[in-house]
């Protein structure tokens, strides 16, 4: 640019820059016409009937027509596929009609050679000093790239959906694994479980089991290991086997905690400890019919309640349990109680209580749950789980973690 110019020759003489015009104005109009036919885009002019005005060169070599073949001979809806014509006559024109434009509509061109074409189509009517229709011009843009990427998009998609169905599966059947399939039924004894799973996706880290030892005797449990997922498991599996070798070995309530404690103690790593809390129990039937006796040791894990046939309820506390695996020499205590006909035991796990309810930032609580098996007793273990049941499920989504349940009664008939 010469000096003190502005670019637009306003420093050459006026002679000069007349001089110049004509070249200048010739460049523009062969500009102009070469932007039309060499756009990066499609542009259609029609007729308010349809038939093809003006067409350029990029969407002449799209398709694979010549000009002639088009221009005063062919209707845009000649270029449309099926169903995008279909859509056209249905829906875009009277659109048009009615708006003056219709902007951005994705429909499907068939070239000469009968392949398809996905645009984006944008139409504007073009009208005369007194708001009279003229034409249609039209702009239609090139939506290969996009409608690749949309079923790429559409494929991962449907490919994550598959991956998260697989991993459910493989959570669900895992998550199965670690539970009996069914509590095997003691004589003299009703028995009843239910596991409530929080997530489809992660394997929860509760788990119980109900099964027979020597001398008629009966061994049991309830426990919840620490966090989700495939570590959880692996302490579940771990702490579920154990008990129950543990309990053939030595049945005594207090060493079978001990053995768990150390089991856990020597698989746990420096920065992944194992750990879980863990209720254990022996059930031995009493003499004539009369019930059972039951010796509980806890580890951390929430109180029994114990349901009387004379309609009180209350919680069956082990005081001074440690969390199973958290250090060497963990100490456990122990509970007794005779388990006598209408007396229902229930244990459970913390996922019951620590529900959310309908009050922001409340929990349930042990208070709550106290008051509601109140409510129920006398009653048997099938009827307290039926109604636990129901009351997990009116939580909805504020039930966040798994829960289990496990009860044993006495029916009242026992003598």
């Amino acid at each position: 640019m010469p000096p003190g110019g502005d670019g637009t020759g306003g420093s050459w003489p006026a002679a000069a820059r007349n001089q110049h015009y004509p070249v200048l104005s010739a460049l523009l109009e062969d500009s102009a016409e070469d932007l039309y036919e060499n756009a990066p885009c499609g542009y259609l002019s029609t007729l308010l009937d349809g038939r093809i005005a003006k067409v350029n060169g990029t969407l002449l070599k799209w398709l694979g027509h010549r000009r002639e073949d088009l221009v005063g001979h062919r209707h845009f809806s000649d270029l449309l596929t099926i169903g995008g014509r279909l859509y056209h006559e249905t829906h875009f024109a009277p659109l048009l009609r009615m708006q003056g434009e219709v902007n951005g509509v994705a429909l499907e061109l068939r070239a000469a050679d009968g392949t398809r074409l996905p645009v984006l189509v944008t139409s504007t009517v073009k009208r005369d000093e007194d708001g009279e229709p003229l034409l249609i011009r039209t702009t239609l843009l090139d939506a290969r790239d996009r409608r690749t990427y949309e079923r790429e998009l559409l494929r991962a998609r449907q490919d994550a959906e598959a991956d998260r169905e697989r991993l459910q599966r493989l959570a669900t059947t895992l998550q199965r694994t670690l539970i009996p399939p069914a509590i095997e039924p003691v004589p003299g004894m009703e028995t009843s479980a239910h596991y409530h799973f929080a997530s489809s996706d992660e394997v929860g880290g509760d788990f119980y089991d109900l099964f027979p030892l020597a001398a008629g005797t009966w061994g049991f449990f309830m426990g919840d290991v620490r966090g989700k997922g495939a570590d959880a498991a692996v302490v579940t599996s771990l702490a579920r086997y154990t008990l129950r070798a543990a309990a053939v070995s030595d049945p005594e309530p207090v060493r079978v905690l001990a053995n768990l404690n150390s089991a856990l103690d020597q698989q746990a790593q420096e920065d992944e400890p194992f750990f879980c809390t863990v209720i254990f129990g022996l059930l031995t039937p009493k003499e004539n019919d009369a019930g059972f006796h039951v010796v509980l040791a806890g580890g951390g894990h929430p109180p029994a309640v114990l349901l009387r046939a004379d309609g009180s309820a209350d919680y069956l506390p082990t005081p001074g349990g440690q969390l199973v695996g958290v250090v060497p020499d963990a100490q456990f205590t122990t509970a007794t109680l005779d388990l006598r006909p209408g007396d229902t035991l229930l244990l459970y796990t913390d996922g019951l209580t620590e529900a959310r309810t309908r009050n922001p930032g409340e929990r349930y609580g042990d208070e709550a749950l106290l008051a509601f098996v109140r409510s129920l007793v006398p009653t048997s273990a099938p009827g307290v789980v039926r109604s636990l049941t129901a009351l997990l499920d009116s939580f909805g989504e504020g039930l966040d973690d798994d829960t289990a349940l496990l009860a044993m009664s006495v029916p009242p008939g026992k003598r």
